[in-house]
């Protein structure tokens, strides 16, 4: 066997030139203008449309610290007397350990007392905000706020 005895297995076979006559002239399949028509065209994701419609935080002095500073734990004074007997101390860890209130994602546990309700045992608070009408109603009720 001899290099010019050498057969190729298939034929090499041209690929056709569109747009040169002969079955695909013209606009070769494409249509008419567009944008699926012209050469390397690509069609943008609908992500990105959806992304340029949000809003963007820009700046750092608007949003630096929001992450960092958590919010209190809400409470009224009605779960306060349904939960406390007369003289025990409501600190943000004994709310915690009678589940009012949840462990904070970041930073201390913080709470915060509001007024919505009626107290009537003399109770001692320790390491917790209050509202104004908050602490009028436990002084009031006798109760202490360190």
């Amino acid at each position: 066997m001899q290099l010019h005895n050498i057969k190729p297995k298939n034929k090499l076979r041209k690929s056709k030139r569109v747009a040169r006559g002969g079955k695909r002239g013209g606009y070769s399949g494409r249509g008419i203008k567009g944008q699926k028509s012209r050469a390397g065209a690509k069609i943008r994701p609908a992500i990105r449309d959806l992304m340029m419609k949000f809003p963007k935080a820009r700046g750092r002095a608007k949003h630096a610290f929001k992450s960092i500073v958590a919010k209190p734990a809400i409470l009224n004074l009605k779960d306060i007397e349904n939960n406390f007997q007369n003289g025990e101390i409501v600190s943000p860890n004994v709310l915690f350990e009678k589940s009012l209130v949840g462990r904070p994602k970041k930073g201390k546990l913080k709470v915060k007392i509001l007024s919505e309700g009626e107290i009537s045992k003399k109770l001692s608070f320790q390491n917790v905000s209050l509202s104004k009408a908050a602490r009028d109603k436990i002084e009031k009720a006798g109760g202490s706020i360190k």
